[in-house]
């Protein structure tokens, strides 16, 4: 039996041991954030023990940094007194169950996380503000144990939020799990876009989620999660896609790998930098203008831009937010009462957004190896937390908990055939 066999079939022995690598952050600055050797926790009578098997380092744990206790999330949790683990993207194998969930959970399974859980807090009430009173989400790697470590903690709150999800195929790659949740915030974002339609003059309207089919799509910034829009827009069929961005290389990027596909589709895709967008947008659309307009930018200038770019009907997605104190956009009201526009906006996913993305990832509606920039072990955490503060990354980090302690490797493109080569060489014996 390979080690790579071993490591993901043979749980006969399955020793845990009693120290663990973890990402902890333990007050606010960039400071107090640090891999460090913690105890593996021990779950409790309804809680799971799961081994991290590849995580992804989300541009989100920059904001708990900034903040600490001030964080929605955290409300009030200081990280200070209570340190708590990071990571909000994961694929896990079950490795211990608490005695009352034994009849529901068996060793060796595996699943991914929905990290925003829709309930509020069971435990350490008293370390939230007003204990707690008034919250109705907790999030797994804010004050719920995180995914950048050897393993988890799966907490109450992760039980009752349904938020631990079976995966559709056992056979799924590590990464592609791992990129769930960011791919989820998309697919939730895009079915906020609601068209009206009428079949005749004379019968009813009716709603359809989604883009609009045959119309024309805009998605305004080609970065990490601009490109996943790009890719997962295609399946509703846009007559028209068009990529804006101001640099010239992402839009390259776009062409290369993803207008090929488009083609396949039947999709006009088309790469435009923002000082030619609009004249574009009126010679391709005879004036009527964009059917959908996503942003996953968070630029207030820009937002506020696209609204010139809206055709009747039409809908713009605020998917990118804005800083407080600095985040109110003005909006003409011809445009919404005669044209008829509406505006949408998503912040996160939920369980059935994060079911959704596991069917997209197993029925290669979306390559998630394209967005994979670079892997490595644990032990690069913070490492690529500063590259991501310093835009020195385009696309995701996957760590594996599990291997040696290696250097972050930098790559094109990641698939299960390399994933596994790379966990053979590399995982600890």
């Amino acid at each position: 039996m390979s080690k790579l066999e071993k490591y993901k079939n043979d749980f006969k022995d399955n020793k845990i041991p009693e120290t663990m690598k973890a990402t902890v952050l333990s007050g606010v600055g960039f400071e107090n954030i640090a891999v460090k050797e913690v105890p593996v926790p021990e779950p409790g009578p309804k809680q799971l023990l799961a081994r991290v098997d590849a995580a992804g380092v989300c541009t989100s744990i920059l904001k708990i940094i900034q903040l600490g206790a001030d964080h929605k999330y955290l409300n009030g949790w200081d990280p200070a007194k209570w340190p708590v683990i990071m990571g909000d993207e994961g694929s896990l194998t079950i490795v211990k169950v608490g005695n009352k969930l034994e009849d529901k959970y068996s060793i060796g399974k595996r699943y991914g996380v929905q990290p925003a859980v829709d309930h509020a807090p069971i435990n350490y009430l008293e370390r939230y503000n007003n204990n707690g009173k008034g919250m109705e989400k907790t999030a797994v790697g804010y004050t719920l144990s995180g995914l950048l470590a050897e393993y988890i903690l799966i907490q109450e709150e992760v039980m009752e939020g349904n938020c631990l999800i079976p995966l559709p195929d056992d056979d799924m790659p590590y990464f592609a799990i791992s990129m769930a949740e960011p791919i989820s915030c998309v697919i939730s974002a895009q079915t906020r876009n609601v068209h009206i339609y009428k079949d005749s003059p004379q019968t009813s309207r009716y709603a359809k989620l989604g883009i609009k089919e045959n119309g024309v799509c805009i998605i305004v910034g080609a970065g990490s999660m601009g490109l996943i829009h790009i890719e997962l827009a295609m399946r509703f069929r846009p007559r028209v896609l068009i990529v804006n961005d101001i640099l010239e290389e992402r839009l390259s990027w776009v062409n290369r790998v993803l207008k090929p596909k488009a083609e396949e589709k039947g999709i006009k895709l088309i790469t435009v930098t923002p000082d030619k967008i609009y004249g574009l947008l009126t010679d391709i659309t005879d004036g009527k203008m964009a059917d959908d307009i996503i942003l996953p930018v968070g630029i207030k200038k820009v937002q506020q831009e696209a609204f010139n770019w809206l055709g009747f009907g039409g809908v713009i997605n605020l998917f990118g937010g804005l800083p407080k104190g600095d985040s109110m956009l003005n909006i003409d009201n011809i445009k919404v009462h005669y044209e008829e526009i509406k505006v949408a906006g998503s912040s996160g996913g939920d369980p059935g957004d994060y079911i959704e993305t596991l069917e997209a990832i197993k029925n290669n509606d979306i390559d998630t190896g394209n967005y994979v920039a670079a892997v490595g072990s644990v032990d690069n955490t913070v490492k690529v937390l500063n590259m991501i503060k310093n835009n020195q990354i385009q696309g995701k980090a996957i760590l594996y908990p599990h291997i040696k302690q290696t250097d972050l490797k930098m790559i094109d493109h990641w698939d299960k055939e390399k994933e596994n080569k790379f966990l053979e060489e590399n995982l600890k014996d």
